[in-house]
């Protein structure tokens, strides 16, 4: 499927799936970051994905392949935005699925609040909305307690 999406500057609230989660990680930002962007770290501390690979530095523009479990294919995602220790976005089709996510990160002495918010547009989702506002909403609650732990581990290293 090719991509008609405009450059995003934040995700579809639109969107047929729309989900928005937060978690408060007891490590500083600087290391919550450090893991967040370790992109091609992913697999080792995120259980739901198997492989990631960032193309070049993490700036707007650059792209990283990855994949995850439910998606036969790999996903092919362009960063859209990234403000150092505040805030990532990035996009990519999926099986269908066009999709927007986004990281936000605010400091909380040696507490970090995450919020991410994820949008899903196409036919795809349009066809099967209510089951895959759970599977995002699912996947999106176990992102944030693998960061959690990974974060929290490295905080107390």
């Amino acid at each position: 499927m090719t991509s008609k999406m405009e450059t995003p500057t934040g995700i579809d609230a639109t969107a047929p799936v729309v989900s928005r989660h937060d978690r408060v990680v007891d490590a500083p930002v600087d290391v919550v970051w450090e893991v967040h962007t370790g992109i091609d770290q992913w697999p080792e501390w995120q259980r739901d994905i198997d492989s990631a690979r960032l193309s070049g530095p993490l700036a707007p523009g650059a792209s990283f392949a990855w994949r995850t479990k439910g998606i036969d294919q790999p996903i092919a995602s362009t960063i859209h935005a990234v403000d150092p220790l505040r805030r990532t976005l990035w996009s990519g089709p999926a099986q269908g699925i066009e999709g927007v996510h986004e990281w936000c990160f605010t400091a909380r002495g040696r507490q970090t609040l995450v919020q991410t918010s994820e949008s899903w547009a196409g036919d795809e989702v349009r066809s099967r909305a209510a089951d895959l506002q759970k599977v995002l909403d699912d996947s999106l609650q176990r992102w944030l307690g693998f960061l959690a732990t990974r974060a929290e581990g490295l905080a107390e290293g």
